[in-house]
């Protein structure tokens, strides 16, 4: 299969990806999601990635007066990102929530993985491809949310290669982004040797950034991989507002194309 031609000039493409938590801080204690869109708007990002977003839930008084009737990645990309997608994983009594990806180019196609192992833990992949202006090919978007268990961290690892490997073109930029709940810090190994993906924050600091619990980050649940790119480093956000916002703390980088 042909390599796709890069342009002379590069292009900057922003990513930020976030674990919403379903728009409430750690423990439930508050529905934040109006203070999250504010947050996400001002990392000016061109592309985000959202996990554990909420697609359709029954309202209830802990929500309080900011909840909205919207799907939340409808509610955080209102009239900055036209675009998104939503891959649905969990469905429950009263809803439903996935992975989303909000973008401010052309979502060309769009395509939900489900990758759970049994019922209780419902994990999906959200496959886009984005439009970019300027670049002869799409790129290739995946919003991430895996296990908690090691046996299916491995299984869906497997799944990610497999969808690099086999659902997109030779040479084109790759963008793998979210929650993979890897707290032994192996994900990076597994798919630099089987997709020849790069975590962002490994590639610049030696390991990845510790995102969890927002409030006091310990754990390194969450990354952004990349492929076929020219270059790419993080994006230092500040710890305020985004320590209470959600359970995770988001990870931003520039990549360019």
């Amino acid at each position: 299969m042909a390599t796709a031609t890069r342009p002379d000039a590069p292009i900057k493409l922003r990513v930020l990806t976030v674990n919403t938590h379903k728009g409430f801080t750690l423990m439930n204690r508050r529905f934040v999601l109006p203070e999250l869109r504010d947050a996400v708007r001002n990392v000016n990002a061109d592309l985000v990635f959202l996990q554990e977003v909420q697609g359709e839930y029954l309202p209830h008084r802990a929500h309080g007066s900011g909840w909205s009737a919207a799907p939340h990645h409808e509610f955080l990309a209102d009239e900055i990102w036209p675009q998104f997608a939503y891959g649905r994983n969990a469905v429950y009594q009263g809803g439903h929530h996935g992975n989303a990806v909000l973008s401010k180019y052309p979502i060309v196609a769009e395509r939900n993985h489900d990758v759970s192992l049994d019922r209780d833990e419902a994990r999906g992949l959200l496959h886009c491809l984005i439009g970019v202006p300027g670049l002869p090919a799409p790129v290739h978007a995946v919003s991430v949310h895996l296990g908690l268990l090691e046996t299916h961290r491995t299984h869906q690892l497997r799944q990610i290669c497999r969808v690099v490997n086999h659902e997109i073109p030779a040479g084109v930029p790759v963008v793998v982004a979210g929650d993979f709940n890897d707290w032994r810090d192996r994900a990076h190994r597994v798919l630099d040797a089987c997709a020849g993906l790069e975590e962002v924050f490994v590639k610049a600091q030696g390991r990845p950034a510790r995102t969890f619990p927002a409030r006091w980050p310990v754990l390194r649940l969450d990354r952004i991989y990349v492929r076929h790119v020219r270059d790419h480093r993080p994006v230092l956000l500040p710890r305020s507002p985004w320590s209470h916002l959600s359970d995770h703390a988001p990870l931003a980088a520039e990549v360019l194309l």
